[in-house]
C-alpha cells in the first residue's frame, strides 16, 4: 500500500469506517488530507479498486466501509509502530539458522492435551510441526536464558496412559517481520539452550521458502 493511500485510510478508520458506513465527500476529505478535491476522489477510488474499502454512491454522498483487507493493511502498520515503541523494554532479539531437527516438536504440538490450549492461549492452531532454530551467537543465547526467567504464557502439562507431559513456556513472535508466531520453551527436551522451536499457524518452512542452513530474525514479545 502507497503512504497516501495508508494516510487516507487512516482518516477513514479515524471517522468510525471499520465499524459502519460512513458518509464522506470528496472535497471534506480532501480538506482532512491537505489534498484537491480531485486527488481526493482518486484516493478513494484506488482503495475501492484494491479492495480496502467497499465504496458506494448514494442520494445523500459517498458511503464507504473499511473491508476486512482494510482492517488487516492498518493492522500491519499498527504492530510495527507498536513494536517499534516497546523495543528494549518487552521486545526479544533472536537469530539463528534452520536445521532439521529429531521431530519432537511435531510430537508435542499435534498432542490433544496441548492442542487446544496452544489454540486458545495463542489464537492459531498450531500447524502441525515446529521450525528448529540454532541460535547464532552468545547474545543470542543470554536472550534466550533471560526468556526462560520471564512467566510467559504457559501451556499446561497433563498425564495421559502413555506418560506426564510438563508444562510448556511460550511467547509470541514475529518470524522475519513477515510471520506471527511463537517460540516454545521446552524443558523435556534433547536439544540444549543453543536452540528454539518456532510454531505457527502454518508450515513456516513453506510460507517463507526456508531451507536448512538460512538465517531467521525473531521478535519475541513478552
Amino acid at each position: 500500500m502507497e503512504s497516501e493511500e495508508w494516510f487516507a485510510l487512516y482518516h477513514l478508520l479515524n471517522l468510525g469506517g471499520h465499524k459502519r458506513r460512513v458518509l464522506i465527500g470528496t472535497g471534506e476529505l480532501g480538506k482532512i488530507l491537505g489534498v484537491s478535491q480531485q486527488t481526493a476522489s482518486r484516493r478513494l477510488l484506488e482503495l475501492a479498486r484494491k479492495g480496502y474499502i467497499d465504496r458506494e454512491m448514494t442520494p445523500r454522498g459517498q458511503s464507504v466501509l473499511i473491508t476486512k483487507k482494510g482492517l488487516s493493511a492498518l493492522r500491519e502498520v499498527y504492530e510495527v509502530l507498536r513494536t517499534g515503541f516497546e523495543e528494549g523494554r518487552n521486545v526479544f532479539f533472536l537469530s539463528g539458522t534452520v536445521f532439521t531437527g529429531f521431530g519432537e516438536g511435531a510430537y508435542y504440538v499435534t498432542k490433544s492435551g496441548y492442542s487446544g490450549q496452544f489454540e486458545e492461549k495463542l489464537g492459531f492452531k498450531p500447524f502441525p510441526g515446529t521450525l528448529n532454530l540454532r541460535l547464532r551467537s552468545i547474545e543470542d543465547i543470554r536472550a534466550r536464558k533471560e526468556l526462560e526467567l520471564l512467566p510467559g504464557i504457559v501451556v499446561k502439562g497433563f498425564v495421559n496412559g502413555e506418560r506426564t507431559y510438563g508444562d510448556v513456556k511460550c511467547f509470541r513472535a514475529k518470524i522475519n517481520d513477515k510471520m506471527d508466531g511463537a517460540i516454545l520453551l521446552i524443558h523435556r527436551t534433547h536439544y540444549g539452550q543453543d536452540v528454539v522451536e518456532v510454531i505457527a499457524g502454518e508450515s513456516v518452512r513453506k510460507k517463507l521458502g526456508l531451507k536448512d542452513g538460512d538465517l531467521v530474525q525473531l521478535k519475541v514479545l513478552v
